[in-house]
This record gives C-alpha cells, structure tokens and sequence, in this order.
C-alpha cells in the first residue's frame, strides 16, 4: 500500500470501530442467547444475568472514566473521533435500549418459567396461608437486620453503597395536618435470597417465590411507627470503581491498595436505576445527593437482573431446563501415569478447557509440591478462585523447604481484596511472593517447577491463556500447555528473574514478552505474512482473542489486507478494525462467538509461506496488554500439539450456529448459508474430535 493511500485510509476516523459503542454490540450478542429460544430456559435465564453484570462493570469502569474526562474539561477526539462528551451522549442511548431490551426479555423468559411451573409472585397475589409464611419470615429473618435510615437536618445522606438495592421511602406524620414530606433510605439485605420460596404442598411440582423487596415494602410500617408511608420505590447506584494507585510514591503497594478499596466504595456516582413510576420527591432527593444529570434510569421491573444466575442455578428438579452437565475428561496422555515428569520428558502436552479438566493443572502442581526431587516453583496469579486448592500446595511446598515464589497480582481489578488474602497466606506459609512491577500489571499465566534430576536441574513449564482458577476453568474455554522444552524453561526463568528482580536485556529463545518485545514482533509477523503474499507463497493470519483495539495493530492488519493476505479474526468482544471496506479490508474477516462457554482462549496462527507458526498468549491485541501489563505469547513448536491447536482453530472457523460476522457498518449479522448446522462448542465437547482428527482438504484452513 502506498503512503498516500495510507495516509487517506488511516488518519480518517472512519476506518475504526469505537471501543466502547463495539462493547456494546457484544453485550446485545449476550443478550440474543437469552432471547434464543433454542437455548434451553435456565440458560436463557443466566445470560440475562451475564447482561447485567457486564453492564455493571461497564458503567463502573468505562463509562466513569469518560465522565472523569468530561469533569476535566477534555475535549480532544480519540482515534475513532469520538470526543468524551460525544460518546457519553451515545453510550446513555446505547445502553438505555439494551435495558429496554433487556427488561422486555425479561418478561417473556418469565412467562415461560410461570408454565414450567417457576413462578415469580407478586405480593399482593399471595393465598392467606403464603402471607402468613411470609409474614413470620418477615418477623423473624429480616426484621431483626434492617436499618431504616432517615435524611433530615440532624442525619445527613448516609453512604449508598455501589451495586446494592435501596428503597427510598417517602412518608408523612401520621394525623399531621401539614402537607410534608420525610425521605429515609432503607438497603435490601445482600446476605438474604433475594427470592423468596412460598409453601407449597409435597406433591406440587410448581415452586412460587417472592422477591425480598416486596415483602420489606409490604412490611414498611413496621420501621417506621408514628409515620404514614406514600411511596416505596427501589434504586440502585453504580459509582465509579477504578483505583488511582500511585505505585511509585507508595511504600507498601498492599497497603496502598487497601486504602484506594476504601475510597472505592466512595467513588463518584456514574448511574442511577429508579423504579419505574418513582415518586418525585424520592427522585428529587436522590438526584441532589448524587450529583448525576445523565445516566439515570427507569426500570420497568425488579432492579438488578443479576440475581437470575444464582436464581437459575439453585432450582432443584429442573435439569431438563438447563444444559446437560459436562464431564471434562482428564488428558489422555496423563492419564496413563502417575507421573506428570515423565511424560513430558518425552513430549509437550496440551489441555483444552473446559472439555480437558483444569484438575490436570492442579495435580501438576500438587505433585510438584510433594516431590522431594523439586527445589522450586515460581507461579504467577492473577484471577483465583476463593478456595483454591493451587494455594494450598503451593503453601504446603513453602513449608515443605521448596523455594516458592509466587507473583500476585494485587491490581487485577475486582478481584483485589480476595488477593490481598491470598498474599498474606502465601507469605505466612513461607513462600516469597512479589507483587509485580510498578506501573504494570502482570497478566502472564506462567509456572516454573525446577527439579533435580542426577546431577542436572530440568526445568518443566506450564503456559495457559486463562487464569489458574479452577471455577471459571470449567466454563471458559482456554488452553493448557505443558512442557520441559530448553528453551521454554530458559525464557521462564528469565521472566520470572526480571519481575522479581533486576534482570533486563535477555536474548529470549522461544518467549515472546510485553511490553518489551511484544509490539514489535507482532508487526514482523504480519509484514512477514505481506512478504510472502506479494511473493505468491501462502499467506494467512488466523488470530483468537478476547478484544482488538489497538491501532497500531489494526493499521498493519490493514497493510496486510492490502498486501493479499487473507485474515480471519475471531474476536469475542471489542473490535475496533472495521471488516470488508473496499481498499483498506475486504480480505479481512471478523466473527464473534457467544455461546454456552465464554470463548477466552488467545491463539494466533501465521502461514508462513507454507511453514506454519502457532502461538499461545495471555495477550489480547488491546493497547493495555501490549504496553502497560506482562504478557507472554510463546510458540507451539511440539508437531502434535501445534496440530492439535490448528485442529480448534478449523472447528472454530466452522461454527455457523453461533457465530456472528461483523459488518463494515459496525453491526453484526448470524450466516445465513445452507450448510448443515455446525456449533464449534459442541463438536469440541468430542475431544478425540478434535485433538486427534487430523485436517481434511475439506476443512476451512484449507479453503
């Protein structure tokens, strides 16, 4: 491509996609599996929820930042053209229309949970015997630990906690004649079921519940003696809940972080959801306390639809509404011994999650932790679970004389104070954990076991896409490799060195790191690939990610396209590369994957004239990942398991069930083709399918 075509395509807003209008359009596509009527009811159910708190992490986060630009005055357009004030206009229309959707779909999953007998009751329809139940619940449970807080003159605004349901009260002296107004708040219990289970008879196979909502403004009264109760309306407020952590000026980044979690709950207001029909003094008091002209919004049903993943997953009798469970199947090639180190002495081994048990990755590190012949395990931890038996074998290691190194990630967000516990259980088990680097995160998913072997150290690695956390293991789909390669074992204990140390410069063999080297070895990949394209030889990107919005990347991607290679992105969420625009992408494919697990697993595949590349990362193509965290993109050179990982690539590209293909206009459209129906997901749920079929002529890498 030359230059003045380039300078005319890339300086022109309009060749990218917005990030935040593109997550957007990833949560309608969350949204259509809770409106499909092919999947089954429950499900349909916890995809509404996902909406929510998708929606709630968004506000919190993305969109309170843009409110802290306007607040600052900034005015400058970001790549896409986009000025703050701008985009904040068009995020509030956004999403208002994905909650109206949202709601609408709400009603009609009801009414389909209402004939299988799961029925949502409002109060005033309870029989004599079910308000009697209700009542003493009331009386006995709830009661005791309501606080009713009152806003006068004397008691100010109490603190309104993000993300919880409040009921703003109005009320009136009771045989005053003055026509005055008195305004308390009230917080609905977080610790209690927020739907309630009626009596029913032993024989009945409908299940009745209220929400714990209306029986608290059923009950009002009783918090309020000498007062007469006019309204009753709920609201939920969303603050903003970034941290501002100054790392360079803090002495103990643990302690720092603790304070900025205390500042959180204080944060800035972002977005306020009322009740449908809220009375107007209620409103009026609530948008003076909070400050918050746009973002405000009107719900017309129960707050927080995020209780419907717990809600669906705690029904007993109910299966036939709910996927069939799967049984991951322990790897194959361990499953034949006892002993993780022998196998991969001969070979590299690879595990894809969910459909390959994440129990592999922990016996692994058990095993390590009990063998006499390891002097020492290096782990990083980013995202854990809140039991998670990697913590205990890696504490028994600590007192076990092993030498433990742990890197925690105290930064990753919303999972800080769960971190914070774990650090301090590694550190008092004797494990020496680091907290990473200043002024970056660490996002790379690493583990080095070092074992003695006669008289050499023989190093075994473990590299995944996703987090060592065995519960999101069993529903994102990620990938596992294990290996004692040389040269992997080198590069890990070279990372490792440079974040817990003062190790720079390192000739890796085989690793690929951010924000060192990643940049600039993706741009030699695809210029490589454009290099083989105008030399006729074969030439194609594949690449597998969570988010794409970097645009130095997209701008070579868009010279690749120019250059005649043939690229297919899958990329679940964000994608600011605008796809099929004549001139600049009309060889560049983009499909997304919504369906029943969370597609996480980051590949990227390169032609190579013929020579193939496959890669594993921890990196998405965003900004972030690339400059500001450690990331880690390794190559797969083991032939079987470079096959294996082409193999998902090829029944991920088949999907025509689930897939949705981004359009130039930023929209995003299901094939309409006549093939038969093929939903990658489910043929991978087959793993001898796919781990060891090996690619047909017919398949879509051969295409």
């Amino acid at each position: 491509m030359n230059e003045e075509h380039k300078k005319n395509n890339y300086t022109n807003p309009s060749a990218y996609l917005n990030r935040d209008l593109s997550w957007i359009e990833f949560n309608r596509r969350v949204l259509q599996e809770a409106q499909d009527p092919d999947n089954p009811l429950l499900e349909r159910a916890k995809f509404l929820g996902i909406v929510t708190s998708n929606l709630d992490e968004f506000i919190s986060v993305r969109v309170a930042g843009i409110q802290d630009q306007i607040r600052a005055g900034y005015t400058k357009k970001d790549f896409t053209g986009y000025t703050p004030s701008g985009l904040h206009k068009r995020l509030y229309k956004r999403v208002g229309k994905i909650v109206y959707d949202q709601y609408r779909t709400f009603r009609d999953i009801s009414r389909s949970l209402n004939k299988e007998g799961i029925i949502l009751v409002d109060y005033e329809d309870l029989t004599h015997a079910q308000e009697a139940a209700v009542e003493e619940y009331y009386r006995d449970i709830i009661f005791p630990i309501l606080t009713p807080m009152a806003v006068d003159q004397s008691r100010p605004f109490p603190l309104v906690h993000s993300l919880f349901i409040y009921l703003a009260v109005v009320l009136k002296k009771e045989h005053a004649e003055e026509d005055e107004f008195y305004f308390a708040i009230l917080q609905i219990p977080s610790n209690l079921p927020r739907c309630i289970p009626l009596p029913h008879r032993a024989n009945s196979k409908r299940r009745q519940f209220v929400y714990i909502e209306d029986v608290i403004r059923a009950h009002i009264g009783t918090l309020f003696s000498g007062y007469h109760p006019v309204a009753v309306n709920e609201f939920r407020l969303t603050r903003n809940s970034d941290l501002s952590i100054d790392e360079e000026g803090a002495e103990d980044l643990l302690e720092e972080i603790e304070k900025e979690l205390r500042k959180r709950r204080r944060g800035v207001p972002a977005r306020l959801e009322v009740q449908k029909g809220i009375h107007p003094y209620a409103l009026e008091q609530l948008l003076a306390e909070f400050e918050i002209g746009h973002f405000v919004y009107e719900i017309d049903g129960p707050l927080d639809l995020g209780f419907l993943r717990q809600f669906s997953g705690s029904l007993k009798g109910y299966g036939y509404l709910n996927y069939p469970p799967i049984e991951p199947v322990y790897p194959a090639e361990f499953d034949e011994t006892e002993d993780f180190f022998e196998v991969l002495r001969e070979r590299d081994v690879l595990a894809y999650h969910p459909y390959e048990s994440f129990e592999s990755m922990i016996d692994f590190i058990t095993q390590a932790s009990e063998d006499d012949q390891v002097m020492a395990i290096k782990m990083t931890l980013y995202r854990v679970s809140g039991n998670s038996p990697l913590i205990t074998a890696l504490a028994y290691a600590a007192e076990s004389g092993k030498q433990v190194t742990v890197v925690v990630e105290l930064k990753a967000r919303f999972d800080e104070e769960r971190n914070i516990a774990w650090a301090r259980k590694l550190e008092q088990a004797g494990c020496h954990v680091v907290y990473g680097l200043v002024g970056l995160k660490t996002h790379a998913k690493i583990t080095l076991i070092v074992r003695q072997e006669g008289n050499e150290l023989r190093r075994y690695v473990h590299i995944g896409t996703g987090n060592y956390n065995e519960n999101t293991a069993k529903i994102y789909t990620d990938i596992s490799l294990f290996t004692s390669r040389d040269d992997a074992g080198l590069d890990a204990s070279e990372l490792f060195n440079q974040i817990t140390g003062y190790s720079t410069n390192h000739d890796w063999k085989s690793f690929v790191v951010a924000p060192v080297s990643m940049s600039l070895t993706l741009n030699k990949l695809i210029k490589r690939e454009s290099e083989h394209a105008a030399a006729g030889r074969p030439a194609r990107i594949i690449a597998k990610m969570n988010s794409l919005s970097n645009q130095q990347v997209i701008d070579e991607l868009y010279e690749a396209d120019q250059a005649g290679v043939s690229i297919d992105l899958i990329v679940r969420g964000v994608c600011c590369l605008r796809p099929g625009v004549p001139g600049l992408s009309e060889r560049i494919t983009v499909r997304s994957i919504v369906d029943r697990f969370l597609e996480h697993s980051r590949i990227y595949y390169f032609e190579n004239g013929g020579d193939p590349e496959v890669y594993l990362s921890s990196a998405d193509w965003m900004t972030r990942n690339l400059t500001r965290r450690v990331e880690l993109m390794c190559p797969v050179k083991d032939k079987t398991a470079r096959e294996q990982i082409v193999h998902i690539l090829e029944v991920t590209l088949r999907d025509n069930v689930k897939s949705s293909f981004l359009q130039s206009s930023g929209n995003y459209e299901r094939p309409n083709d006549e093939k038969a129906p093929y939903r990658s997901q489910f043929a991978a749920m087959n793993v001898e399918n796919w781990k060891y079929t090996q690619a047909s002529p017919s398949d879509p890498m051969h295409s």
